[in-house]
């Protein structure tokens, strides 16, 4: 198996209890040294941002911005973007859909995570999973073209599509699409929270209006996302929280206020200064990475971990788009004729291994691959409910192989 490269300085290690063995990243990564390393050193410091003359209050609001940079610079964010510190993707892409022009009309994927499904507004356009990537651009194409047709072709159009799914790992082709919702004069908005920890991801290389990330899911766990887009639509929208900081003039009268523009005007009241600063420095650990070293790392133990759920018999792996497709360090699977939350716990409480259950917030694709997987494989006794391992930074062979022994054992 390929060796992971040495980082350029700890500060990618993750913080871990010893004796657990964690494969659940894709719920909620370990908290990199970076990131811990960055609330420390400001915590001495903490205080107001925005709202201070002190000295404390300065270096916060120094700190604050300086990380919106950083993490704009991460992904590719344009000059004239607006990044907006959120709680994450799911706060960030509520956001977006509260700053929908009126009319606006949203086409979105049904293998989409519950964030990007749930929030768009009544009168949205939900295509069915694709049976690979080319047949999402055909179904996107095909969409479009309809709607175009249909409707007024004055209104807006989103088009929401995830980067990576979260139940499959699977890579969605965010380009391919971008192009197609372009020639149709739509924007499109990438759920970026499973694809940026294992990829790098660009605004701009990728063409998309807006992109959304959560830090919990980045190695920076501190309550942190970000939306990262087009300014005119966030400007001309109400404030997503009304309050101060978002306000440029408030009057006497009830409704005497100016509302700020920029990405102020959706923070309203205190931000999450530590939230923002831990995210910026595990961005920009990243950037001081060799991604490609990491990514290659990774690739080997999903190699490892997919060949060895394949030889077990009574396991089934859950796929979208074919066994082939590329995809990130995330497996769902059953294990035939055993309920999943009792696997799951059995994991946990013998072999000290955490993965997750359930349907993971994407009810109508894992209910879709669980209804695909018995009909590939025959069987009529898989449960109806999932497990998912997902890899990072940190994970190594000895804990795939812990993992595969384990369930070897269990089933």
């Amino acid at each position: 198996m390929p060796a992971l490269a040495s980082p350029p300085s700890a500060a990618l290690d993750v913080l871990g209890v010893p004796g657990e063995i964690n494969l659940d990243y894709a719920a909620t990564a370990p908290c990199a040294r970076a990131a811990a390393d960055a609330v420390t050193e400001l915590l001495p410091w903490y205080a107001s941002v925005h709202r201070g003359a002190g000295a404390l209050s300065r270096r916060c609001t120094l700190a604050y911005e300086r990380a919106r940079q950083t993490v704009g610079d991460f992904l590719g964010a344009r000059a004239d973007d607006h990044v907006v510190f959120t709680r994450n993707t799911t706060d960030a892409l509520n956001l977006l859909a509260r700053s929908l022009p009126a009319g606006t009309t949203v086409v979105t994927f049904a293998g989409e995570h519950h964030a990007n499904l749930l929030p768009w507004p009544r009168g949205s356009v939900r295509l069915p999973v694709p049976a690979d990537p080319a047949a999402a651009v055909r179904a996107l194409a095909a969409a479009l073209s309809e709607l175009r047709r249909d409707s007024n072709p004055a209104l807006p159009v989103l088009v929401a599509v995830t980067g990576a799914s979260n139940v499959t790992g699977e890579l969605w082709p965010v380009a391919e699409l971008a192009r197609v919702a372009h020639r149709y004069g739509a924007r499109i908005v990438l759920d970026a929270a499973q694809l940026a920890p294992h990829a790098p991801v660009d605004r701009q290389a990728l063409d998309v209006d807006y992109l959304a990330v959560s830090g919990h899911k980045l190695y920076a766990p501190f309550g942190a996302g970000v939306l990262v887009g087009r300014a005119d639509w966030l400007d001309a929208a109400p404030p997503y929280l009304a309050g101060g900081g978002a306000t440029s003039h408030v009057g006497p009268a009830t409704h005497d206020v100016a509302w700020t523009t920029g990405p102020a005007r959706h923070e309203g009241g205190t931000p999450n200064l530590l939230g923002a600063v831990a995210l910026a420095a595990v961005c920009a650990a990243l950037t001081d990475a060799d991604r490609v070293a990491l990514a290659a790392h990774e690739q080997a133990l999903l190699a490892r971990l997919r060949a060895g759920l394949a030889a077990l018999p009574h396991v089934v792996e859950l796929r979208t788009f074919g066994p082939d497709a590329p995809r990130v360090g995330i497996v769902s699977f059953v294990v035939a004729g055993q309920d999943s939350a009792t696997v799951a716990a059995r994991l946990a409480a013998e072999h000290h291994i955490g993965v997750r259950d359930g349907l993971f917030c994407a009810h109508p694709l894992a209910r879709r691959l669980l209804d695909e997987a018995a009909t590939r494989t025959g069987r009529r006794d898989l449960p109806s409910t999932a497990l998912r391992a997902s890899i990072g930074l940190g994970s190594t062979a000895a804990q795939v192989d812990r993992l595969l022994a384990a369930l070897a054992e269990v089933a």
